[in-house]
C-alpha cells in the first residue's frame, strides 16, 4: 500500500518515496481538502527530481530473533510529478537492490509506475538468475520475506481505493513524533475496492504541514487490525521531510519489520536507463558489502 501508506518511506509507492517538501516549496492546498485530495497530494507531493537512499532492514520474529539487511533504494519521478527531470518517464521508476547478507546479496526489485496503464514490477533472483515479473494478484504478498507488500515497497494504484475520513477527528487529528510537538492530522480511511484482497482497508494519519504518512493500522479481510506502521523519527534532508526510522509490526503473526536510513541523496542526476530491466539483472554484480 505504499504511497498511501509508505510514500513517506522513499519505497513507492511507495511504498513508496520516503520524503515530502517542506510546505513553503509547494502551492498551498485549499483550506479544506476532500479525502480524494488529500490521496492525490500524498501521491503528488514535490519530493525532488530523483533519489539514493541507503537503508538497513531489521526483520525480527515471533521468538525474538533478528535477521539484519542492508539496500539501497534509487527513485525518478515521473513526468507529472513536481519538479521532475526534462525527458523523465512517464510514471515515477523505484529499484531496490539488497547488498547483505549473502543470501540475499544481489535480489532487486524494479518498480515501472504507468499513470494510465497497470503499474509493472520485476523481481530479480540472483539464485535462479532470472527475473520473475510480480502480477497484480500478488501485490499484497510479503516482500522478501518481511511485514512490508510489494503494494507498500513498489506503489498502488490510487483509483483502486476509495478514501474517506475516518472518526470523530478525521479532519482534526494530531500526531505526534517522539519527542516532539504534536502535528495537526487527517485521519483518512483506504478502502480497496475489491473486498478479496488480503488487506483491504488501512486507516493512516497523514501530516497536513507535509503530507506524509506518519502512522497506519491495516486491516484483513475479517477486519481485524493485523499490521500497524508507524514512523518513529523524521528530519528534514535537503529540504525534504524524510522518513528516518519506522516500522510495520504483525500483530497476528507477533512480527515486526524495522527500516532505518543510514543515508539519503536527493537530486542526484539519475536516469531512466539506471532503471531498466537489464540494470535490474545486473544486481548480483553491483552490490556492495553489507
Amino acid at each position: 500500500m505504499l504511497r498511501l501508506l509508505l510514500s513517506s518511506i522513499c519505497l513507492a509507492s511507495s511504498i513508496a518515496v520516503s520524503a515530502s517538501a517542506v510546505p513553503h516549496a509547494q502551492p498551498p492546498p485549499p483550506a479544506r481538502l476532500t479525502p480524494d485530495d488529500v490521496a492525490r497530494h500524498i501521491r503528488d507531493r514535490d519530493t525532488g527530481r530523483d533519489s539514493r537512499l541507503a537503508m538497513r532492514m531489521r526483520l525480527v520474529d515471533r521468538h525474538g530473533r533478528i535477521r539484519e539487511r542492508a539496500l539501497d533504494v534509487a527513485t525518478l519521478r515521473g513526468r507529472g510529478a513536481p519538479g521532475a527531470a526534462p525527458g523523465a518517464p512517464d510514471g515515477d521508476r523505484r529499484l531496490i537492490r539488497f547488498s547483505y547478507p549473502n543470501d540475499i546479496r544481489g535480489t532487486s526489485f524494479l518498480v515501472w509506475e504507468h499513470p494510465a496503464a497497470e503499474d509493472e514490477r520485476f523481481l530479480f533472483l540472483p539464485s535462479l538468475g532470472r527475473v520473475r515479473r510480480i502480477a497484480g494478484s500478488e501485490t499484497q504478498d510479503s516482500f522478501v520475506g518481511s511485514d512490508f507488500t510489494y503494494e507498500d515497497i513498489g506503489g498502488r494504484e490510487l483509483d483502486e481505493y476509495t478514501y474517506s475520513f475516518s472518526g470523530a477527528d478525521g479532519e482534526s487529528a494530531t500526531w505526534t513524533e517522539p519527542g516532539g510537538a504534536p502535528r495537526a492530522a487527517w485521519r483518512l480511511e483506504s478502502k480497496r475496492k475489491d473486498a478479496s484482497a488480503p488487506f483491504p482497508r488501512a486507516v493512516s494519519l497523514v501530516l497536513k504541514d507535509s503530507f506524509v504518512v506518519a502512522q497506519a493500522d491495516v486491516y484483513n479481510r475479517r477486519n481485524e487490525r493485523q499490521k500497524v506502521y508507524t514512523v518513529r523519527k523524521l528530519a528534514l534532508v535537503e529540504a525534504i521531510w524524510t522518513v528516518m526510522d519506522s516500522e510495520m509490526v504483525n500483530a497476528l503473526e507477533k512480527t515486526r519489520t524495522e527500516l532505518v536510513v543510514e543515508r539519503a541523496d536527493y537530486n542526484v542526476g539519475l536516469k531512466d536507463t539506471d532503471f531498466s530491466r537489464r540494470e535490474l539483472e545486473r544486481g548480483a554484480g553491483r552490490s556492495g558489502g553489507g
